[in-house]
């Protein structure tokens, strides 16, 4: 199909022109459009599923001018691990305007337009191969998502929003400075400016140079993953945003990060990327990420909190596969990501829903919630064991993948990864019991349990979650070609040396899954 790619990324701002269209007044019509723009911007996507090719390199490709004096390009493309992160943004945007149908109250078509020009901004991040042009999809993400919380988050939400605002531009430009020096390099080689990723990609950047660019790209990534010590902003994000606004910051919004490491940081700068200092700070800081998130989820008292404390241990475990610099660690860590956008983003709409109808998020106002909303505490503990990384669901897919890509490079990161997942069965079930067992508490006693809007909200991430968990092979198939071309930039002995079919040639083809088994 022609142009796909763009009308997938266009389909929820054109919803948003309607939307303008809608008057205030007409609650029902507002809510009843931007569900509908939601929809069709995931019906939209779903053909590339079908469509894609993983024997090849990047696909859907559309490239037309657009700056053409300092080699700027409308330039999109998408690989297996595009692919992916698209289809996540696509169906958590459904869900989380699904979610918000009972939520928000007040000024309820700016909130929707705010949460379309988001999924448009997020899109355009995963499918842009010009540097200026994901650049500008970057740094949109920041306003609708700033107004979200800013509006319509808790007590504390301007704090939080501005806190949110000033790390990720602090981040930003420093990424942009890395982003213009690779830009002038390639102009020194090649005596033509151009911002095209592909063009870049051939640029042979001094070892001293990559050194200096892979951090400025570290501060805006690390930022907005966020790794420690940069995490502090997201605590404050998660809890003051409306639940919605959780949902996709926890699901989509921090993928962002990983994504930078994986589509630039290691390709473009692999002298940088596989220097032994650099892969021990990073693995050190993903270890630290990974036992201080778990050691804070354990001791909150938010329900809320507590799972963003979370996202900071499970976004350690996708840094710790990416600098194992090795098939199942890379593929490992970019599985996870997805799991972590299922799981996390499902532990999220569950305090969303006991927060409205109790308005609190303290873990002691609840207690014995099974026996007044049974299907609820099935959600929950199938969410809770989905994040723990228990089988058949899809966390324990990720996990064993990156452990066993970690495994490969130290049996210390290995180690601490394990311990990582203990803590992290340790917080859930503690959750799980504190608020789901015991006696129920006399304001918790007329709680109504979920209802079909509800549960059509939570459906489509369970059956996922149990999809990754019981056939993960398919999505290992996908992401074999993107994996093997960020390894090959990196490492390129590194399927000679171990005698390893390498996806990119002729040999029989082998996946990460299976190169983690040997």
């Amino acid at each position: 199909m022609d142009h796909i790619l763009s009308i997938v990324l266009f389909t929820p701002l054109a919803g948003l022109l309607v939307l303008l269209a809608i008057p205030s007044s007409n609650a029902r019509a507002v809510k009843w459009w931007a569900n509908i723009a939601a929809f069709l911007g995931f019906a939209v996507s779903l053909p590339l599923v079908f469509l894609f090719d993983r024997t090849k390199d990047f696909q859907f490709v559309e490239q037309a001018p657009w700056i053409p004096s300092i080699g700027a390009t409308y330039h999109l493309g998408i690989d297996g691990l595009g692919l992916l992160l698209v289809m996540l943004t696509t169906l958590l945007g459904l869900i989380s305007i699904l979610s918000s149908w009972s939520a928000i109250h007040e000024r309820l078509k700016e909130y929707y337009a705010f949460f379309l020009l988001l999924q448009t901004a997020m899109l355009g991040v995963f499918m842009s191969l010009d540097f200026l042009l994901f650049f500008v999809f970057w740094e949109t993400v920041l306003v609708p998502m700033y107004f979200i919380i800013a509006i319509w988050g808790g007590q504390r939400r301007q704090y939080a929003a501005m806190k949110f605002i000033i790390y990720t531009l602090i981040g930003s430009v420093l990424m942009f400075l890395g982003i213009l020096i690779l830009y002038f390099q390639h102009f020194m080689q090649f005596r033509s400016y151009s911002f095209d990723i592909v063009e870049l990609l051939r640029t042979q950047v001094p070892v001293t140079t990559q050194w200096w660019v892979f951090w400025l790209f570290f501060v805006g990534f690390a930022v907005k993953v966020p790794m420690f010590p940069f995490h502090t902003w997201l605590p404050d994000a998660h809890t003051e945003a409306p639940t919605a606004g959780s949902v996709i910051l926890a699901a989509v919004l921090l993928k962002m990060g990983t994504y930078g490491f994986l589509r630039f940081s290691l390709p473009l700068l692999p002298d940088a990327a596989k220097n032994h200092t650099v892969v021990t700070v990073m693995a050190v800081l993903s270890i630290i990420g990974i036992v201080y998130g778990a050691l804070a989820s354990l001791m909150q008292k938010d329900w809320k909190k507590l799972v963003a404390y979370s996202s900071v241990s499970h976004l350690g475990f996708c840094t710790l596969g990416i600098f194992a610099l090795n098939p199942a660690g890379i593929a490992g860590s970019i599985i996870q990501q997805i799991n972590h956008g299922i799981s996390t983003g499902m532990l999220f709409l569950i305090v969303g829903v006991v927060y409205e109808r109790r308005h609190t998020r303290e873990i002691v106002q609840y207690g014995g919630l099974f026996k007044v909303m049974p299907i609820f505490t099935l959600v929950f503990g199938l969410a809770a064991l989905s994040s723990m990384g228990m089988p058949p669901l899809n966390g324990f897919i990720g996990e064993i993948t990156i452990l066993g890509g970690a495994f490969q490079v130290s049996h210390v990161w290995a180690f601490w990864g394990v311990v990582g997942i203990a803590l992290g069965a340790a917080y859930l079930l503690w959750l799980f019991q504190r608020t789901m067992l015991g006696e129920v508490g006399v304001k918790n006693s007329a709680l109504a349990d979920l209802n079909w809007r509800e549960i059509a909200v939570f459906l489509p991430l369970i059956a996922w979650a149990f999809w990754i968990g019981l056939n993960p092979q398919p999505y290992f198939r996908v992401l074999d070609r993107s994996v093997a071309q960020i390894v090959e930039r990196v490492q390129p002995s590194y399927y000679e040396e171990r005698h390893l079919p390498n996806p990119l040639g002729n040999a029989p083809r082998m996946t990460a899954h299976a190169a983690a088994q040997q």
